[in-house]
């Protein structure tokens, strides 16, 4: 699933845990959608199996970079906001509304920082599922 055309709203963690929720459903029913499209060896004339594969395949690539731009995105225009909240610091120490406001935007870049992380978790555990069901089937081209 791509991210939606309107763009994504980095301001607010709990709406970009959200979208990241939603663009990884792929990835959630991976299991499912082979059990229901891959066939075992007794129904295997009966499906392409090859071909099921190579739409999943393309359907996780395109997903997982998705999901990469979006999380770096955020990372990118978080980073820039913290940036500047350190620059205004400087100039006025005593404000602690800024400092609060600074803290906050830390927080939140740490926490999209981490979804890195989780990223490369389900995107890990879904190559690996698809690798199981459809090494035999399909074979991913060697430059990605």
């Amino acid at each position: 699933m791509a991210a939606p055309s309107g763009g994504v709203n980095c301001e607010e963690f709990a709406e970009f845990q959200e979208l990241l929720k939603v663009m990884r459903t792929i990835d959630d029913r991976i299991v499912h959608e082979l059990n229901t499209t891959v066939p075992t060896a007794s129904f295997a004339g009966k499906i392409d199996a090859s071909q099921t594969c190579k739409q999943l395949y393309e359907s996780l690539m395109e997903a997982h970079a998705s999901r990469d731009r979006v999380i770096k995105n955020c990372i990118a225009q978080t980073s820039s906001v913290v940036k500047q909240l350190r620059e205004e610091r400087e100039k006025n120490l005593d404000d602690l509304t800024l400092l609060k406001q600074l803290r906050k935007e830390q927080t939140k870049l740490k926490w999209m920082q981490s979804e890195l992380n989780v990223e490369e978790v389900v995107n890990d555990r879904s190559w690996k599922v698809f690798n199981e069901r459809c090494r035999v089937h399909f074979k991913p081209p060697k430059n990605e």
